[in-house]
């Protein structure tokens, strides 16, 4: 099982320091305005590209709603990867957008 937390508490954590999130969306909405520091990993291309994370870093998941980020919390869970789903996704996030 994986771990969830509110935009609110993702804000306060990237303000005390780094965190690695992960927006799990396609590209084009991504491009269209995501969270500063978040890397782009699509839910489609993410059973093709996972190896690519690092399984010794606990990793912070958002996508539109909440719904694909918690898929893909599920996923990487079951590969053994530190996840942390984000509640709510970009339609409760109220910090910056780029």
């Amino acid at each position: 099982m994986f771990n969830n937390i509110t935009t609110v508490e993702l804000a306060t954590k990237m303000q005390a320091g780094s965190v690695d999130l992960i927006d799990v969306r396609e590209d084009y909405e991504f491009n269209d305005g995501h969270v500063p520091g978040a890397v782009n990993l699509p839910l489609s291309q993410l059973a093709n590209n996972y190896k690519n994370l690092s399984p010794d870093h606990a990793y912070y998941l958002i996508c539109r709603s909440g719904a694909r980020s918690a898929n893909a919390a599920a996923f990487l869970t079951q590969q053994g990867y530190q996840v942390t789903n984000v509640t709510g996704g970009m339609l409760a996030w109220e910090g910056a957008v780029i």
